[in-house]
């Protein structure tokens, strides 16, 4: 190596290792949006995976909870509040124990496992009166057509769909 070349290497040390260290704090939760759930001992997704294996409902209900107020909170206009409880979560996806205890815990993406969210929701205007409220069931059939998140993602296929619902607006949810 050149005796020139290592103050630039030594730069570039220095840049990779800040840029490794410095990690990005999540986001403060949103003021203007609560999310909360009914009983989760009672959602689908948690019954269903009781079978195949215990799933730990804060590996995915804190991240979907996370994800909803944020991008809810996008769609607000000044003033607006929108409080959404959550009723029943049905991740995309099936156990198949009949496959054997080889594949007893292991989730199974097909099209006929679609995600399914149910939700209330009550949106306010800034001077508290209530604009919109209702029910809503935000389920995808066509999930696996349109999933574009990475694969590393928990919520790759919930995401899109409450997206998707989100977008039509605080006129329209």
């Amino acid at each position: 190596m050149k005796l020139s070349s290592t103050p630039l290497l030594a730069c570039m040390v220095v840049l990779a290792l800040a840029c490794t260290s410095v990690r990005s704090a999540p986001p403060p939760p949103p003021t203007n949006v609560t999310v909360h759930y009914t009983d989760p001992k009672l959602f689908t997704e948690t019954k269903r995976s009781a079978f195949a294996h215990p799933i730990d409902a804060n590996g995915y209900l804190a991240p979907l909870k996370d994800y909803i107020a944020q991008r809810a909170s996008r769609i607000l206009k000044p003033g607006q509040r929108l409080d959404i409880k959550v009723t029943d979560v049905d991740l995309a996806g099936e156990y198949e124990p009949w496959h054997g205890p080889n594949l007893s815990s292991i989730r199974i993406i097909k099209n006929r496992y679609p995600p399914r969210i149910d939700l209330d929701f009550t949106l306010y205007g800034a001077d508290g009166q209530v604009l919109r409220q209702g029910s809503r069931t935000l389920r995808d059939m066509s999930f696996m057509d349109h999933a574009g998140l990475s694969d590393n993602d928990l919520l790759r296929y919930e995401k899109p769909m409450i997206d998707r619902w989100l977008r039509q607006g605080p006129d329209k949810l």
